[in-house]
């Protein structure tokens, strides 16, 4: 086997004996270490294979113009050069690994730098900030794994021993990550699909029918990172094709709520050209967290999921406004696709009542009238694709298999 190298990635100026702490610790596990100095301003630390002015050039800029910007300006142009300087290094198999060194600043340019790199590449970051609710836009769809420091970065026994423990993780995944490759099959279809517990009796039958005819498939859970790293890996080509059953983020991106996967979602596989079915899955609501619904949203119809989490009814405007955006995405798909409607029901709420938000009873979440004006605003916009309209809901079986039979017809265009 040959040697394996790593990128150790930190700021210089701040922490060189933590940086070269963890590069002994790797070599000791036998890896070669490459410190990549993540500094925003010129410094005489060395050490580094490469530093900042490198990734400042590598934009067109210089170590001493990033000193003279913000810490905002400077680190997203760091973050930019460092990212083309490693995607050209992978390009010539110079590393296999990668690791991070860093407070809320160094987190954050790390984390960034590493969600440019390829999903399954091992990742690994020490943070200050990793136990703090802000891990989520950290990892986002990547892969990261992340260490609390514990204490902040000095070198003493606990955050030895937590480099020792972070460094021989990396080394023992890069060490294993050849023969994980060697031992996946490429040439079986990967299948992308979208779920939620609101949507799992389609979600389930599905599954087991492809990988029952030899398909390989990948949930992404319709919670925000989930449809993040959907649109990631759609958008590397890492699926043959996505089913997005529950496109249910749409909705939360719309009213902001705190399952929104971000403005790119519904974007990747329309833009890259791989073919879809897609499923207005539990689009019905969008989530809040109990007691922090907006103001603006005080008048209406809830569900009370678990103790963290409240459903709100989606009204007439709203799937209206999710028509009219899927639509617009899907007239950009290079590929074939099929929207399948499953007009008795969106998501096993159906059978639910609405409350207000201090918990008296409002009325009943089936709402046919209101849930066709999604219906009628995408079929006024789409100008391509294929709409089919079942009056079945979407956890009937029957649903699933009619989304079967489509996704069978799509591949073999």
């Amino acid at each position: 086997m040959s040697e394996k190298k790593v990128v150790v990635l930190a700021t210089l100026d701040s922490k060189p004996d933590e940086a070269k702490y963890v590069s002994s610790v790797l070599e000791r596990a036998g890896v070669i270490p490459y410190i990549c100095d993540l500094s925003l301003r010129p410094h005489d630390i060395d050490g580094a294979v490469c530093n900042g002015n490198d990734f400042a050039q590598a934009v067109g800029s210089s170590w001493d113009e990033l000193a003279d910007m913000d810490r905002n300006q400077a680190a997203e142009f760091m973050v930019k050069g460092a990212s083309v300087i490693l995607k050209k290094w992978l390009e010539n198999n110079k590393f296999s690994g990668i690791i991070g060194l860093g407070g809320a600043n160094g987190t954050s340019m790390s984390c960034a730098i590493m969600r440019s790199l390829p999903t399954l590449m091992p990742k690994v970051m020490v943070s200050a900030v990793a136990a703090t609710g802000a891990v989520q836009w950290y990892v986002a769809e990547s892969n990261i794994a992340m260490f609390p420091s514990i204490g902040d970065f000095t070198l003493n026994r606990i955050t030895r021993g937590v480099l020792d423990n972070a460094g021989k993780a990396l080394a023992g995944m890069v060490m294993v990550h050849e023969t994980a490759d060697e031992a996946s099959n490429d040439s079986i279809p990967l299948i992308g699909i979208s779920s939620f517990g609101g949507t799992a009796g389609c979600v389930n039958r599905l599954t087991e029918s492809l990988m029952s005819l030899g398909y390989e498939v990948i949930h992404f859970h319709a919670s925000g990172p989930g449809g993040k790293a959907l649109e990631s890996l759609a958008r590397q080509k890492d699926l043959s094709a996505v089913l997005d059953i529950t496109t249910h983020e749409i909705t939360d991106y719309l009213v902001e709520g705190v399952y929104s996967a971000g403005e790119s979602r519904f974007t990747a596989a329309s833009e890259v050209g791989l073919p879809q079915i897609v499923v207005p899955g539990a689009i019905d609501h969008s989530n809040f967290w109990v007691n922090e619904v907006p103001d603006k949203y005080s008048d209406r119809e809830f569900f009370q999921y678990n103790a963290q989490n409240i459903l709100m009814r989606t009204n007439s405007e709203e799937f209206e406004a999710i028509g009219d955006l899927m639509a617009d995405r899907l007239n950009q798909s290079k590929a074939p696709f099929v929207v399948l409607i499953p007009s008795l029901g969106f998501s096993e709420h159906t059978k639910r009542k609405t409350y207000d938000l201090k918990g008296n009873e409002y009325g009943f979440w089936l709402k046919p009238e209101i849930d066709g004006v999604f219906t009628t605003a995408l079929k006024k916009k789409l100008n391509k694709g294929r709409v089919v309209e079942l009056d079945l809901h979407i956890n009937d079986p029957k649903f699933a298999d009619n989304c079967l039979s489509c996704f069978l017809e799509l591949m073999k265009k």
